[in-house]
């Protein structure tokens, strides 16, 4: 729990201010009750500046130190590439202030138990952008799990697949795809999302397998992963994932003794429940910024001593997860 008591409204400033600021989770920091948005850093100064114009934000940095060196910045989100998360993050909490890490938290197990410690050490909140945790379609998952619709759980399984985009035809730079950013490719973009929400259903993993390699030879990063897990409630796991395929596919089964629970991470569909009871269709939307719900269960951790569910403590898990799987350690 957060025992520091900090002063409303809070103020943020967000580093890297790029597209997945401009809807999905830069509004919810100038919406959420006793926040505000007060600053935005992007190294071209005139995109900076227009984004904050556009938002209304009024203040606009070119560098990362400025904006966390402003006394009036309360708390910082950090919305860059995962490269440099562990940079940025390393020099919020020697400023001592609360931080939420866009996902994954960094490109290595080693790098993200670096940004934990350090948080942990000046006894400060940290976040980890793993907003699934917070969305009532995901939640609803929860409570059918909770209330034994299932009975007991016995294995989870999820399978990822989409062609390659025409960038990846073409071999354009994409950070998404550069090894050295993201060691798995779109497996660390997009397979994060799933393996951490796992483990807000089923716990901490307890053992964990995977094979990696680069079918395509498109990029430097892995594109095709298979692996397998066990929790440590006993609870099997696997997932593929293959960033080449001739189609889309998204689709995740966990397996009870009494049932099943099926549903996508990613596309817009249905979840469903299959018991005794027949089978159950419902569809639950997200909101339309939607790392909302994840930035308001953030407000009420500093502000109300509430536990959030994504914190740096989850994320290093799912960071080690995901470097167990790509054999980095």
């Amino acid at each position: 729990m957060n025992n520091i008591k900090y002063k409303k409204p809070l103020r943020w400033g967000i580093i890297g201010c790029g597209a997945v600021t401009e809807v999905k989770s830069g509004p919810p920091y100038q919406q959420t009750q006793d926040f505000q948005l007060i600053a935005v850093m992007r190294r071209d100064d005139k995109k900076a500046e227009d984004y904050a114009k556009r938002h209304g934000v009024p203040k606009f940095y070119s560098k990362a130190e400025d904006l966390i060196g402003d006394p009036e910045v309360d708390a910082v989100y950090i919305a860059t590439p995962p490269d440099t998360h562990k940079h940025y993050a390393l020099i919020v909490a020697k400023a001592g202030k609360p931080c939420c890490v866009e996902k994954p938290m960094a490109p290595s197990y080693a790098d993200s138990l670096e940004i934990y410690n350090v948080f942990k050490e000046n006894k400060l909140p940290l976040f980890v952008a793993y907003y699934r945790r917070s969305l009532p379609r995901f939640l609803k998952i929860k409570e059918w799990l909770d209330n034994g619709e299932i009975g007991e759980v016995r294995h989870i399984r999820w399978h990822l697949s989409k062609p390659p985009s025409a960038e990846d035809l073409e071999k354009t730079y994409n950070w998404r795809t550069d090894g050295e950013v993201a060691p798995g490719g779109y497996f660390d973009d997009l397979a994060s999302h799933g393996l951490d929400l796992f483990s807000f259903y089923l716990g901490d993993v307890e053992h964990v397998f995977g094979i990696s390699t680069n079918q395509q030879k498109l990029y430097s990063a892995k594109d095709a992963i298979a692996a397998c897990w066990i929790y440590k409630n006993g609870v099997t796991g696997e997932g593929s994932w293959n960033f080449g395929t001739a189609g889309r596919e998204d689709k995740v089964e966990i397996i009870g003794s009494k049932g099943k629970i099926i549903f996508s991470v990613f596309n817009e569909e249905d979840i469903t429940l299959v018991n005794d009871n027949g089978t159950t269709n419902l569809f639950i939307d997200h909101p339309k910024h939607v790392q909302q719900f994840h930035v308001e269960n953030i407000r009420e951790h500093l502000l109300e001593n509430s536990e959030h569910p994504s914190t740096g403590k989850s994320g290093l898990h799912t960071s080690w997860i995901m470097d167990k799987i790509l054999g980095q350690i």
